[in-house]
């Protein structure tokens, strides 16, 4: 669930600032070596279309694996926070798992680059990049204790990330030259970065301010105001009719923005269910957890 992610994001940073003081200044690389080990399993999941799903146990137990993304490779990448690896599997089921050489380096987030590598974040207040052959570099961000979160590849040939507890978005190139913008909101603790058909980058933030924000590529944001009251967002996906799709895990909705802030807002059916993550499906509808509802919810863009 994304708040518990967050959760999770803010101690994880805390602890290591506390514990690593501010990051040194240049990249480091290195070829991971560390061997697996643990107590308890952990598995990924496989479901077809027809509906059959297939579990694949990870090897190294304990491994509290969080995001996944396709790599560009043909295989699948994903975060192991329990135990700071990145893992992939093959789509037949095999696994190989890369220990992060960033002492205390819990990945949170990841995603295929443009440059043909794969990229994370760590709670360690680094970006990390791994090739398809599990060569690591790290890039320590400039801001210390920043907590980054979210991060995708940006229309622009980057990679965006969000700085939770900074209050930025950052943004670094494939050869790690940072830009950090600072959100006109204090304390506005962005999440969920997602690209918009408009060209800019999309995010929720999560705080009481009750924003959805917008960067353009050369760093402009605007703001615009959630018309519920004291809705809390979580998630934020681009959709397939040209707008930005939204949950609203308080007031128990699905918004949507248009690229230029109109709001339309859509109440789901099982109260309190806490919508959480959400994206365009591959039929042209948006789909959504709901965390207390205990399902899976499906909306097409017209809002049925």
């Amino acid at each position: 669930m994304k708040k518990q992610m967050l959760s999770c994001l803010v101690l994880a940073s805390l602890c290591v600032l506390a514990s690593c003081g501010s990051s040194p200044s240049a990249p480091t690389a290195e070829v991971p070596t560390r061997p697996p080990t643990a107590p308890t399993a952990s598995a990924t999941s496989q479901i077809h279309p027809i509906g059959s799903m297939t579990e694949f146990s990870i090897p190294t137990s304990g491994s509290y694996p969080g995001n996944i993304t396709a790599g560009p490779d043909g295989n699948l990448w994903f975060t192991e926070n329990g135990n700071h690896k990145i893992g992939r599997i093959s789509p037949t089921g095999t696994f190989t798992e890369f220990s992060i050489p960033t002492s205390q380096g819990s990945p949170v987030d990841i995603t295929a680059g443009p440059d043909g590598n794969l990229w994370f974040t760590e709670s360690s207040n680094r970006i990390g990049r791994i090739s398809p052959t599990g060569t690591f570099t790290t890039f320590p961000i400039p801001t210390s204790g920043s907590g980054p979160g979210d991060i995708t590849a940006g229309p622009d040939g980057n990679l965006w990330f969000t700085e939770f507890l900074g209050n930025k978005i950052g943004r670094i190139s494939p050869t790690g030259t940072f830009t950090e913008f600072p959100i006109p909101t204090s304390h506005s603790e962005p999440s969920g970065l997602t690209t918009g058909p408009d060209g800019n980058l999309w995010f929720v933030e999560v705080s009481l301010s009750h924003k959805i924000g917008r960067i353009s590529p050369t760093g402009t944001f605007t703001e615009f105001p959630i018309p519920a009251f004291l809705s809390y967002l979580a998630g934020i996906t681009a959709g397939p009719d040209g707008n930005l799709w939204f949950t609203e895990y308080s007031s128990n909705k699905i918004g949507r923005i248009s690229p230029t802030g109109a709001f339309t807002e859509f109440p789901i059916p099982t109260s309190g269910s806490e919508p959480s993550a959400i994206t365009a499906g591959p039929d042209g509808n948006l789909w959504f957890t709901e965390s207390y509802g205990n399902k899976i919810g499906r909306l097409n863009p017209t809002g049925t």
